[in-house]
């Protein structure tokens, strides 16, 4: 039995999917009883389990060999360092009282040792966490998320594109599906060393890149709204995040800016390419009539 934790995510979701048409056995975790019902109509077996419970991760663990594990984002109303470093410490003590065979880890391009840079810091330490176990693990550190645009599809309706990042900023990028694709295949492959993996997508990409996917896809212009460094911490305030999140994700992304994203030598290469992922988005938009 492979163990898929976040199932309900863009990259947990279809990984069970990759999995299932593989014909994997899958226990496919969330906590929502409603999104479990999906999983049993497609063939999985479901754990309802919240990943800050370590009693109940600890049982669900109990019921298959190989495990990918990812640390869910905390609510942006929350401290999310702290309450992202909460969850990943019930992990952990999950996965001690394991008998897994094997263990994928998601983390993210530029993890690394830090206060308050949110994600880059926190599954990190996560990786060290794992590292410390004697259960074999590859870590698979995924590129910027395309999915991190999908926030932005009402605003490209209106023609604008707010990000932070300067217009020309040129990055790695991936698609869920493509970082699931690698994640089963580590899933399956015979138990490594601790190795870490590289995924990202067939091309790096800049938010000029995104509005022009946009503006193809939507048949309509998209101009890029370059928002400064000084209103950073106001604008992630002003759509909800707690004054410890908007200093943390203000944080996380100068490292991005100021030291540059990671550049492997043999990343693994998605297929996805960013104009076919804002395509699909809007198609899938307009056909639930958003």
């Amino acid at each position: 039995m492979l163990i898929v934790f976040g199932a309900s995510g863009h990259i947990g979701n279809a990984l069970v999917t990759r999995l299932l048409d593989q014909g994997q056995q899958v226990l496919a975790l969330t906590r929502d009883p409603q999104k479990a019902e999906q999983f049993l109509k497609r063939g999985a077996e479901a754990g309802i389990v919240d990943v800050q419970d370590t009693d109940g991760l600890r049982s669900v663990l109990r019921r298959g060999k190989r495990a990918f594990v990812l640390n869910p984002p905390a609510p942006i109303s929350t401290d999310t360092d702290k309450e992202e470093r909460r969850t990943a410490g019930a992990i952990l003590e999950a996965l001690r009282a394991s008998s897994l065979e094997k263990i994928v880890l998601q983390s993210t391009y530029g993890a690394q040792a830090g206060d308050h840079i949110g994600d880059l810091s926190v599954l990190f330490e996560l990786e060290q966490g794992v590292r410390g176990q004697s259960t074999p693990t590859s870590i698979l550190r995924a590129a910027y998320y395309m999915s991190n645009w999908d926030q932005m599809l009402t605003s490209a309706k209106q023609g604008k594109l707010p990000t932070m990042f300067p217009a020309d900023f040129r990055l790695p990028m991936v698609a869920p599906h493509d970082i699931a694709v690698i994640a089963a295949e580590l899933l399956t492959a015979p138990p490594e060393p601790f190795a870490v993996h590289y995924v990202e997508g067939p091309n790096e990409y800049t938010p000029s890149d995104v509005a022009n996917a946009f503006s193809a896809a939507l048949q309509r212009s998209v101009e890029v709204d370059v928002i400064p460094r000084d209103k950073w911490e106001q604008t992630y305030l002003g759509i909800g995040f707690s004054p410890e999140a908007a200093m943390s994700y203000c944080r996380m992304t100068a490292a991005t800016l100021d030291e540059g994203p990671d550049r492997p030598q043999s990343p693994h290469k998605g297929q996805t390419s960013l104009q076919a992922y804002i395509s699909d988005l809007v198609t899938r938009s307009e056909a639930k009539g958003k």
